[in-house]
């Protein structure tokens, strides 16, 4: 093996060589305590539950905030307003001549 040119078998057998070391270091790695994985999926259904209350307040205030802009606005108009309207501008424009 040369420092600029390493063959196909060089190749091979260091990345052989680093996946061992890699599982080496998994294996060697100590497993999660019970008491510890109990404690952050409590951590985690407390975080849930804050994100999904605030998600409804969240909703709840646009749904509100779109109701009012719903009932504030202008009623549409009958056919019969319309039409009074609209001879009242005729008659405006009449009484200009």
């Amino acid at each position: 093996m040369t420092y600029k040119d390493p063959t196909y078998q060089d190749r091979i057998a260091n990345a052989a060589e680093a996946k061992k070391k890699a599982l080496d270091r998994l294996r060697a790695k100590p497993s999660v305590d019970p008491a510890v994985l109990a404690e952050r999926q409590a951590a985690r259904l407390v975080r849930e539950a804050a994100d999904a209350e605030k998600r409804a307040a969240k909703k709840a205030a646009t749904e509100e905030k779109a109701k009012a802009a719903l009932d504030a606005a202008p009623t549409a108009r009958t056919e019969a307003e319309l039409k009074a309207a609209r001879d009242a501008r005729y008659a405006a424009r009449k009484k200009r001549k």
